[in-house]
């Protein structure tokens, strides 16, 4: 009898043991796949170039979740440890990341799942918000950048006949148009001539979709006999 109750004792404790198990990997699935959704997303936000790709964004997703299932695969056994490594050095990736940022989300979604796997909550909440607050604050001021204007803007602005200062007025109004649409104006050149007035400034947008409103903006500004715009490149300096 004492050896039957040790025995269903033992079996108790273990399914015990078994449920914490579980409900300890799913608190810890649970928070992988929030800090992954949440570092796809500033990924998604702030991606720039030609290489995006939705399943690389979606990897980055299942493999931080991954990265938690495996260190709850591994535990304490350093045998598991040693197998689990044998097994992913078979895997043959053909998928060559071809930006440095890309390896460098990689890394950190490994690391944020090993910190959920390993229960290390705190870190891992903590780590994930410092990490997506610095990515979106490079990404929102460019920093890197070396060109700090989006394009340029041409203008021209009629004289009067009379060779009164109707241009200065008018010119005061396209100021008042390109501080609407702009937060960084710079003169480059200007050109007078005894009909008209024309100007190229470097502009920085406020918002790079809006420049073809600005330009109709800017053409139906009295005294504007024409208005173009050529916007760099946002590819040129990746």
């Amino acid at each position: 009898m004492p050896e039957l109750r040790s025995a269903i004792d033992s079996l108790v404790a273990g399914g015990a043991a078994g449920t914490s198990g579980v409900s300890a990997l799913l608190a810890s699935l649970m928070i992988a796949a929030f800090i992954g959704l949440a570092v796809a997303w500033v990924y998604q936000r702030t991606h720039h170039g030609l290489s995006y790709s939705r399943g690389f964004t979606q990897s980055l997703v299942v493999l931080t979740m991954g990265a938690t299932l495996l260190i709850f695969v591994i535990g304490d056994s350093l045998v598991t440890a040693f197998g689990l490594l044998g097994a992913l050095a078979i895997v043959r990736f053909r998928n060559v990341l071809k930006d440095t940022r890309d390896t460098v989300f990689v890394f950190f979604s490994l690391v944020l799942g090993m910190a959920a796997g390993t229960q290390r909550y705190g870190i891992a909440l903590v780590g994930g918000a410092a990490l997506m607050s610095v990515v979106t604050y490079l990404h929102l001021v460019a920093f890197g950048s070396k060109t700090r204007f989006d394009g340029h803007v041409t203008y021209a602005v009629r004289r009067g006949a009379s060779g009164g200062d109707e241009w200065k007025a008018a010119l005061a109004r396209i100021d008042v148009v390109l501080g609407r649409f702009c937060r960084g104006i710079e003169k480059m050149t200007s050109h007078d001539s005894d009909e008209s007035v024309e100007v190229v400034s470097a502009i920085r947008l406020r918002d790079p979709d809006r420049g073809s409103e600005m330009v109709e903006y800017l053409r139906a500004t009295p005294g504007v006999v024409e208005a173009s715009l050529v916007l760099r490149d946002r590819y040129a300096e990746l």
